[in-house]
């Protein structure tokens, strides 16, 4: 994982949403957490089961192994009694719900059945001549019954049918399940949230970018939000 700030008070971990997104976010994400180490915050970044360094595949792993993967990053700060509050960008909001956090702060989340239908869309392009099954598209009808199903690729990706199954029915943290729960979404997005900012859906472009205006406007509202919460 990558580590900023002081080594006491409350750290901030993040979850990086899945697969290719997790790329094309991960400096954006180290922005932010620049930005939350120059305002006295400590920030985290681990790299989850599947993503980034981790030695564990992805097509080994299901929802449930990544989440564990979150929990157990922020275990040090928990055995330090430092208060720890999860960052979550995009569909990382799938995978703080194992976590013992002091708060959630969750931006643009995505659900899985709307990731699923992104990545049904990305499959279907690849393969414009074969056309997908609505439901349980991932499966291939070709593998036998006898044997465990095989991870289908998706832009690159090798993605266990474990994990695919388990995104078509998850969906992020809310209040309603308890604790604190912050969203914060663009500005282009008409869904609920607490709040609504300006700002460019980097995880739309082709190629990994950044944006350092709104990376210091999202630590502001982090900041700002600890703060609150810790009063």
């Amino acid at each position: 994982m990558l580590r900023f700030g002081p080594d006491n008070g409350p750290i901030v971990a993040i979850a990086l949403p899945l697969f290719e997104e997790a790329n094309r976010l991960r400096a954006f994400a180290v922005a932010i957490c620049r930005a939350l180490a120059a305002r006295g915050l400590a920030a985290m970044l681990p790299d989850l089961p599947g993503q980034g360094e981790s030695l564990l595949p992805l097509e080994r792993c299901s929802i449930l192994d990544i989440a564990d993967g979150f929990d157990c990053a922020i275990k040090d700060a928990w055995n330090a009694d430092r208060r720890c509050y999860g960052v979550a960008l995009r569909s990382g909001a799938l995978l703080d719900k194992l976590a013992l956090l002091d708060g959630r702060w969750h931006f643009a989340p995505q659900n899985g059945p709307s990731l699923m239908r992104d990545l049904k869309r990305i499959k279907q392009a690849s393969q414009p001549h074969i056309k997908l099954a609505e439901t349980d598209w991932y499966f291939d009808p070709k593998a036998p019954d006898d044997q465990p199903a095989p991870p289908v690729e998706i832009a690159g990706n090798l993605i266990s049918t474990a994990l695919l199954t388990d995104l078509s029915r998850s969906t992020p943290w809310t209040s309603e399940d308890g604790g604190i729960v912050r969203t914060v979404r663009l500005d282009t997005d008409p869904a609920a949230a607490d709040r609504h900012v300006p700002g460019t859906p980097l995880w739309r472009r082709a190629e990994p970018g950044n944006d350092l205006p709104l990376a210091q406007l999202l630590a502001d509202d982090i900041a700002d939000w600890i703060a609150a919460c810790e009063r």
